[in-house]
């Protein structure tokens, strides 16, 4: 008889319930995170897989009061994000007379009440010690605080002060290169960390069209590597610069995208270019996560600085942060958190040879990802693709679209077809579609 399988070619789906209920297994119940066999995903203790959704928060800490970081978070859980990327020392604060072998116990303390905040709702923190500048200025506010001998000691405190938190996820760097006298100074932080708290991941955020890889790779404390996109690339060629050499790197570890297009953001950070819409956060994340990253970051440039009344806008922020806490892009990454609960990723892998654009569509690339049973595809607008099927792809498929835009899907009916002409349900340069 004949068995159907799926490929989706564009739908969203309803939000989960993703609010920890009473008597509900909470995500630290299922173990410590770690690197799966395979080397490409991260998953708990006890097998079950784990999606890094982050949010981009980098003043969180620095700049909200405890009772406005638990708005912010209650909000970030009930869309479905499972990790904050935020900072303890921060871009956009002074910290000209700041002693990191001695930091500032009622600031700690504050920390320690939004990380315990962030744990009481299940979620992940991903936890930088330091932005870049206080490494290497070269632009921020500075001044630079670290050298091998102090960064290992703060490192230490740190590593110490957090180890038995469950919800914590180390990120060293912080918008820099790990190269020349920088490279010292983050090995002796995450070795500092490391001696204090060897369980929890860690990872690198680096600077705008770079990867942790390209410094950091065969350190033994990074588990996994974090790639910038930036806010000046507009296509998948940057994916191809970044994401497919890190996946290529051997000892395999899994990779995802640190810091993509922020909502509203500048392109290129000048104004008269435009700004990077919705549009662009769901081009980043099914881009990326369709070609095999173990997770995904979103950013809104008003939320990352927390930007307020007072505060000088950076970036040409233009919104204050808590009026822009339900943005249509952040709205709907929750139909991809949906599709990840839907198919089992960690057995699938890029398809890049199935998908053919026609119709005169060069805009930039769709994308696919499967295992066989499965075939996920990502077409980023234009009218016309063909779906180009090999030997390894011989049985019959029901077929949907997603609307990744509204949560829509649709029947599409069934095939037995290797090679499916595909005409977008609405056609046009930035109506994409699964």
């Amino acid at each position: 008889m004949n068995i159907y399988r799926t490929i989706i070619l564009s739908l969203v789906f309803a939000a989960l319930p993703l609010m920890k209920m009473e008597g509900e297994k909470t995500p630290f119940n299922r173990g410590g995170l770690q690197v799966d066999a395979s080397g490409r995903y991260l998953l708990h203790a006890d097998g079950t897989p784990f999606l890094y959704l982050g949010d981009t928060a980098w003043e969180l800490l620095a700049r909200l009061t405890y009772e406005e970081a638990v708005s912010y978070l209650e909000n970030r859980k009930e869309k479905g994000f499972t990790v904050i990327q935020t900072v303890i020392l921060s871009e956009l604060e002074s910290y000209d007379t700041y002693d990191v072998t001695n930091p500032d116990p009622v600031y700690l303390a504050h920390v320690d009440r939004i990380v315990e905040e962030a744990a009481r709702l299940g979620l992940y923190i991903g936890l930088l010690p330091t932005w870049g500048d206080k490494v290497d200025k070269q632009w921020g506010r500075g001044p630079e605080l670290f050298n091998p001998e102090n960064a290992r000691i703060y490192g230490n405190l740190l590593g110490e002060r957090y180890a038995a938190y469950p919800n914590i996820i180390w990120i060293i760097g912080g918008d820099r290169s790990g190269e020349g006298k920088n490279r010292a100074i983050w090995n002796a932080m995450a070795g500092g960390i490391r001696e204090k708290d060897p369980h929890h991941l860690m990872s690198y955020h680096p600077h705008g069209e770079h990867s942790s890889s390209f410094w950091f790779h065969d350190e033994p404390w990074l588990d996994f590597n974090m790639f910038q996109t930036g806010h000046c690339q507009t296509t998948y060629g940057i994916y191809r610069r970044l994401l497919w050499p890190d996946r290529e790197r051997q000892p395999v570890k899994p990779v995802l995208e640190s810091e993509p297009r922020y909502e509203d953001i500048p392109v290129n950070f000048r104004e008269e270019d435009g700004r990077f819409t919705a549009y662009d956060v769901r081009k980043t994340l099914y881009q990326s996560m369709l070609s095999g990253t173990c997770g995904y970051t979103y950013g809104n440039n008003n939320i990352w600085q927390m930007y307020a009344p007072g505060r000088e806008p950076v970036c040409n922020a233009r919104t204050w942060w808590y009026d822009d806490l339900d943005s249509e892009g952040c709205n709907q990454l929750k139909y991809f958190y949906k599709l990840w609960n839907q198919f089992p990723f960690p057995e699938g892998t890029p398809c890049p040879e199935v998908l053919i654009s026609s119709g005169g569509y060069t805009a930039d690339e769709g994308v696919a990802f499967g295992n066989g049973s499965y075939l996920l595809c990502y077409f980023p607008g234009g009218e016309k693709w063909i779906i180009q099927l090999g030997k390894n792809w011989n049985i019959a498929y029901t077929l949907q679209w997603m609307n990744p835009r509204t949560g829509e899907i649709m029947e599409a009916g069934t095939t037995q077809e290797s090679r499916l002409e595909i005409n977008l349900p609405e056609p046009g340069t930035k109506n994409d579609w699964i």
